[in-house]
């Protein structure tokens, strides 16, 4: 999508002076909830979780109560996928309702030098959205909302174009360079574009887990914004590598099961047990999703909440991780950085007392790229017409019969491609490779390649893997090595 000026946009989308409706709605009780029943929206996401890496997925190791409770109580969708395989550029996809063929950000592209890597650099960070970027948080500034963003950015730097507030949040707090968010006990954060130093982290000391911080941030902006509409941005940087976690989480799996150590040479940190860590990680997540649900209750913002808990791509493979311990991909091919299901298959769960059924549960396919359109929705206001995103509302609601599908969902990763039509997934590694095709209706864990059983349909789908993108400069699409 070429950028176009923020206010170009919202001013032909009508947002700021557009009534809130959701399908049905008749134009008094749109008028009446611009008076302050616009529903906030609270989307969690984590950061390399397994598609079985929380209880109501199929994980039976981990303890994950709270996001079991969140799907019991909502939706959860068998067939969401997250916007790429690694980190910014399904956060990309995420804010700008575009997939990784159309995209700005394609990959975890580096900017600032290799002095940016450092665990303790302030000027590292990826490459940045674009000036006049349209995201779903400007979409919804513009409406009326506050919006707020608490754990990792990776979509540019401060002092970039790409940072938070010039992409439309009102409040940041967390990591702004994803490399830097490679430990939890870093000795600075950001808050907002100012530097919050952690002293009591200096040096390499580990005393303050900063996904205790950023947690607080996040209900600290709850609290604050109670009584106007608010969006709740909270990417955690859980359960991504490095293994580390407070000795209280830890103590919980401690000597569950067998647990060799991990001596470090995959990368990141050693540590002496790594899936009790590993575990410990995650449910501590758990309990702070517990403690953002508890105060919406007891700050009567329940009904009007809109929660989604999902996470930014499949499981790693590095640092100590152990997924296959965890089965942490269920019966799901490939992890991370995969273009297979297990790297973009993702957990999705959404909760909405009184608009979306308790304990129900979807098998629609749907994408990041769909939450900018279904914000859009919520708000009553037309998305830009040139991206790819499909509203998943009306599935939200209960009535799959207003539901679109989607013709296609693409990714592209450094040479690798997935396309999904359907049933079908057309998945090639690298430039030059061999492609293959499998019908996940019937093999979900695509181990059986069916292209030569199914010629029109594989040529049909490898064209696809030219017109269902876009060449970026920056990102452009490597050529078979000769």
């Amino acid at each position: 999508m070429a950028a176009i000026s923020r206010r170009d946009f919202l001013r032909a989308a009508g947002v700021g002076a557009a009534a809130f409706a959701l399908p049905g709605c008749t134009g008094a009780s749109a008028r009446s909830s611009a008076a302050g029943s616009k529903p906030n929206i609270v989307y969690i996401m984590a950061d390399d979780l397994g598609y079985a890496d929380v209880g109501c997925y199929g994980q039976k190791k981990i303890k994950t109560p709270n996001i079991d409770r969140l799907a019991a109580e909502g939706m959860k969708f068998t067939q969401h996928y997250s916007g790429n395989p690694v980190c910014a550029p399904s956060r990309c996809t995420l804010m700008t309702g575009l997939h990784t063929g159309h995209a700005q950000i394609r990959d975890n592209k580096q900017v600032g030098g290799q002095e940016g890597w450092q665990l303790g650099s302030t000027i590292g960070g990826q490459w940045p959205l674009e000036e006049g970027t349209v995201t779903v948080a400007k979409i919804l500034k513009e409406a009326g909302y506050t919006t707020g963003a608490f754990g990792k950015w990776g979509l540019g730097r401060v002092g970039t174009t790409g940072e938070p507030a010039k992409q439309g949040f009102d409040r940041f707090y967390g990591y702004i360079c994803q490399r830097q968010a490679h430990t939890y006990y870093p000795n600075h954060l950001w808050s907002d574009d100012k530097i919050e130093w952690i002293e009591a982290n200096k040096n390499g000391a580990e005393k303050v887990y900063s996904q205790d911080m950023i947690a607080e941030e996040a209900l600290k902006f709850v609290r604050k914004n109670k009584d106007r509409p608010f969006l709740c941005y909270v990417p955690f940087t859980i359960p991504h590598v490095a293994l580390q976690v407070p000795e209280d989480s830890l103590a919980e799996y401690k000597g569950k099961w067998p647990d060799p150590p991990y001596d470090g040479k995959q990368g990141y940190v050693p540590h002496e047990n790594p899936r009790a860590c590993y575990a410990g990680m995650i449910t501590r997540m758990d309990k702070d999703v517990g403690r953002i649900m508890a105060l919406l209750k007891k700050l009567g913002l329940d009904k009007n909440t809109l929660v989604i808990f999902t996470s930014d791509n499949g499981p790693t493979y590095a640092g100590g991780a152990d997924a296959g311990f965890f089965e942490s991909a269920g019966p799901l091919r490939g992890l991370k950085g995969s273009v297979y299901e297990g790297g973009i298959r993702v957990p999705f769960i959404a909760r909405w007392p009184g608009k979306i059924k308790p304990g129900s549960v979807s098998d629609h396919v749907s994408a990041f790229w769909d939450f900018l359109p279904t914000a859009c929705e919520i708000i009553g206001v037309e998305p830009p017409g040139d991206i790819d995103g499909i509203s998943y509302l009306p599935t939200l609601l209960g009535r799959p019969q207003d539901q679109k599908t989607h013709h296609h969902l693409y990714w592209e990763l450094a040479g690798r491609q997935g396309i999904r039509m359907g049933d079908w997934k057309l998945v090639r590694t690298r430039p030059g490779a061999t492609i293959e095709l499998y019908n996940l209706a019937d093999d979900i864990g695509e181990k059986n390649d069916i292209g030569k059983e199914n010629p029109e349909i594989l040529a049909k789908m490898t064209e696809m893997l030219t017109t269902a993108r876009t060449e970026s400069e920056v990102f452009p699409l490597p050529k078979p090595k000769s």
